[in-house]
């Protein structure tokens, strides 16, 4: 296969990936009850909500192994584009950017340990 084959692979497991996250989140969020409901509503499709839940987990850390590949794969464009918009300073640009993904990941962590 030809790197554009698996790039256009690679976009349609992405799309149908983030599809399924986005579904599964909204079933969670809509459908099936949380709290103290009898246990009985908390199913869908003979599926408990903690069975959407893990599934949802999953597909989320999928997407995010597809989210590197994808930038992987994409990363000559990336470094071509950061270097058309910012010139010279394109490497501090995207070291930024990943520090700035790192001190969010880190806020996120402070919030939860809160």
């Amino acid at each position: 296969m030809k790197k554009n084959d698996w790039k256009y692979l690679l976009d349609a497991l992405l799309f149908v990936d983030l599809c399924s996250v986005a579904a599964i989140g909204l079933l969670l969020a809509f459908v099936i009850p949380s709290g103290r409901v009898p246990d009985a509503s908390k199913f869908f499709m003979g599926l408990h909500r903690h069975d959407w839940g893990d599934i949802h987990l999953f597909l989320a850390l999928f997407l995010l192994g597809l989210l590197v590949l994808h930038v992987w794969l994409n990363w000559t464009w990336v470094v071509n584009s950061t270097r058309g918009y910012f010139g010279e300073r394109w490497k501090k640009v995207l070291w930024t950017l990943a520090g700035a993904w790192l001190f969010v990941l880190f806020l996120a962590w402070m919030v939860v340990k809160l």
